[in-house]
């Protein structure tokens, strides 16, 4: 082989090198869209699942006539009890122990406000 084949093969190695390179970049910038947009819509299914709950609880109480009488703030609070805290002014925000029930805090959440 002489030294123009052997320079004219190097540049063609060193071209195809560089249309690989640049399809493998390609395909990676779309990799990084399709995972981008596949957390997006997981988030955005999630949120979908959490409102579709939401609205099948309410639909649960007021089939059963219970009726929706508690407020967003109200069952706020309700949530936070059930998670172990007082919401009550006696003692909030302080954890109950064992879960126990606490006549205040019942007060406060479902209690009759005029």
């Amino acid at each position: 082989m002489d030294k123009k084949a052997l320079y004219d093969t190097f540049i063609q190695l060193e071209n195809d090198t560089n249309a690989t390179l640049g399809r493998i970049s390609e395909v990676k910038n779309e990799v990084e869209a399709l995972v981008e947009e596949n957390a997006t819509l997981r988030i955005e299914n999630q949120h979908l699942r959490d409102r579709l709950s939401d609205l099948e609880k309410q639909k649960e109480i007021s089939k059963d006539g219970i009726g929706t009488e508690m407020s967003k703030s109200r069952l706020n609070l309700e949530k936070i009890y059930e998670e172990g805290f007082h919401v009550c002014n006696v003692f909030y925000g302080s954890r109950r122990v064992n879960d126990e029930s606490c006549a205040f805090c019942l007060d406060v959440i479902y209690g009759e406000r005029r």
